[in-house]
């Protein structure tokens, strides 16, 4: 549970959302919103909306959206505790915990983080001065490390000794279990984990640190070892570099994925400090979720075996959820970046430059495998090229390098048109719509936005019997049941709340009557032939009475009419609609 959240309430309200904002970008006035260029994807014409009474932020180019807690956990990249905490000290308020075991659990954690700290240096310090670290020191020499390198990634030593970290730090036993820095042996002693091997310290996005790689210089045993699970550590949420390289990524919209942490240095010595790595693990879901909130390009920089063989279908799949651009740098054969940062750097940043699609990779890789010189080879590479461009989800992407496949291998593109068919191509990866692209009702999205800037004007005339698109009628949900626009956020879902920020950051110059007035009007009107059919299936008269006092009501619900006259039709015509369950299907 955490923070109290009356505390958060307050915090988030005594908050100057337009003056955090623009700690990071410029705002302008227009209207009664804030209008700047957005912070989380790169453009030239502002589409980034911030409503400062409400402190909610709407993106209408990449839909980023939320209130100034999100504003500042996606911009500085910290955790909600982290980023409530940062602006309650800014607004001198003191919070409250409502939960005992939240707060035992970060205490323990910074016990955690305090031992891995110690170890870090402890680690870094023996390998710049221990003679026993001399091949260690040498070694990293041959590969182009100097002693700027090896500091600013804090780069270390473990001595091949059992037991000489924890005699150094004497740490608890517990604590020694759940950082992974070692364990208690068969003869009930405490033993490092880490020997004999140089170590490369993980740190967190904000710098702390949670695990060690290590790398064995000889001898039995796995090249690289890293450090297990631990209540500080995830492999499959820890990118390597991050902590180091976050500014440089968010400033070119691009991140370099690599596939160890020798790698990663290596594009640092190259020039290009953007790069990433995971820690003994394949990519996974969680990696793009938050590489997504960096850059939008990811360029994988592994040798083009792995990266021919990695598995299409996943990054399709992520290309589409998390609106990346996923493209492969071709690095020269059997080489990894820190060969080509050594042998000719310059390479190294001309196949980051020239990364091409995954797709458009891979198809290349079948292609020139093949003998295009005959058409029994043409016919094979064209075989193995549609198993490639057959994987991915979308129709016009797969189109597109068909017509490729029947250029270089002369073969009729509606052949091969046929063969994808044959193939059964996969399924298109569904997103989820988002709210900006509501069109259905321009009446009901007016009506939504004047209910969240004018709800004394709006409520008591909105019914949720006047929407008829799912969507809207979801969000209106949300708005008449919560006490706050924040409130109503929190509780709809994503699609609904979605639309509820965007529309928290639109003007609203409508009159509201107007507004109600057209959707009432709608609503009667798709009534009135229900009605008629009614009297004539029954011959009652009662029918053809409602039908005419119906059209007599909306009468009154022309603009020329009197305000309180047409209110008062309003009112009667919603109340009948909702006792009659709106049109009937």
């Amino acid at each position: 549970m955490g923070i109290v959240d009356e505390d958060v309430a307050r915090v988030r309200a005594a908050t100057d959302f337009v003056q955090v904002a623009s700690q990071h970008i410029a705002l302008k006035k227009v209207g009664r919103r804030w209008t700047g260029l957005c912070p989380f994807h790169a453009e030239k014409t502002p589409s980034f909306s911030v409503n400062a009474e409400e402190g909610l932020y709407y993106c209408f180019g990449c839909q980023a959206k939320g209130d100034v807690i999100t504003f500042v956990r996606e911009v500085e990249h910290l955790d909600f505790v982290e980023a409530v905490e940062r602006l309650a000290t800014a607004a001198g308020i003191e919070l409250r915990r409502d939960d005992a075991k939240e707060g035992k659990d970060r205490q323990r954690r910074s016990v955690l983080t305090e031992a891995m700290e110690k170890a870090v240096e402890w680690y870094h310090q023996r390998l710049l001065t221990s003679p026993d670290a001399a091949g260690a020191r040498g070694y990293l020499r041959s590969r182009g490390y100097d002693g700027e390198v090896v500091r600013a990634f804090r780069l270390g030593w473990a001595p091949d000794d059992w037991d000489a970290l924890v005699k150094a730090l004497k740490l608890p036993v517990d604590v020694l279990k759940d950082t992974g820095l070692g364990f208690v042996n068969k003869a009930d002693r405490q033993q490092d984990a880490f020997r004999a091997r140089i170590m490369f310290p993980i740190f967190d996005v904000n710098s702390k640190p949670v695990a060690f790689g290590g790398r064995k210089l000889e001898g039995d045993g796995p090249k690289y070892k890293n450090s297990p699970e631990t209540p500080l550590y995830s492999k499959s949420r820890t990118l390597y570099g991050l902590n180091w390289s976050k500014p440089s990524i968010v400033e070119a919209g691009e991140v370099i994925v690599c596939e160890g942490y020798t790698d990663v240095i290596a594009f640092f010595t190259a020039g290009m400090p953007r790069a990433v790595a995971t820690c003994g693990t394949a990519l996974a879901d969680e990696h793009f979720r938050t590489l997504k909130n960096f850059a939008r390009r990811v360029v994988l920089a592994y040798d083009a075996d792995s990266a021919g063989q990695t598995a299409a279908e996943r990054f399709y799949e992520w290309e589409q959820r998390y609106e990346v651009d996923l493209a492969v740098a071709a690095l020269p054969e059997g080489s990894d970046p820190g060969d080509v940062a050594r042998k000719a750097p310059e390479d190294l940043r001309t196949a980051v430059a020239e990364a091409t699609p995954f797709l458009s990779f891979r198809l290349h890789r079948a292609l020139s495998a093949g003998d295009l010189r005959t058409a029994e080879g043409r016919a094979r590479a064209a075989e193995a090229a549609l198993n490639v461009v057959g994987e991915h989800p979308n129709p016009l992407v797969r189109d597109q390098y068909l017509m490729e496949i029947a250029d270089r291998t002369r073969i009729d593109v509606d052949r091969l048109r046929e063969g994808i068919g044959r193939r059964g191509a996969r399924p298109e990866v569904k997103v989820e719509r988002p709210a900006g692209f509501v069109t259905q009702s321009p009446a009901e999205t007016m009506a939504l936005r004047l209910a969240i800037h004018q709800p004394e004007e709006m409520a008591p005339l909105l019914d949720e019997v006047l929407f008829s698109d799912e969507l809207h009628v979801a969000a209106y949900r949300a708005l008449a049941s919560a006490a706050t626009l924040h409130d109503a956020v929190a509780s709809a879902d994503p699609g609904a709340a979605a639309l509820l920020q965007r529309l928290a950051v639109e003007d609203a110059e409508a009159e509201p009557l107007d507004v109600i007035s057209i959707l009432v009007i709608r609503a009667t009107d798709q009534t009135l032939p229900e009605l008629v059919a009614e009297a004539a299936r029954t011959g009652h008269v009662d029918g053809t009475m409602a039908w005419a006092k119906l059209t007599i009501e909306q009468l009154a619900l022309d603009s020329d009419i009197d305000p309180g006259t047409r209110k008062d039709a309003v009112t009667r015509l919603v109340a009948w609609l909702a006792e009659r369950g709106g049109p009937q299907p």
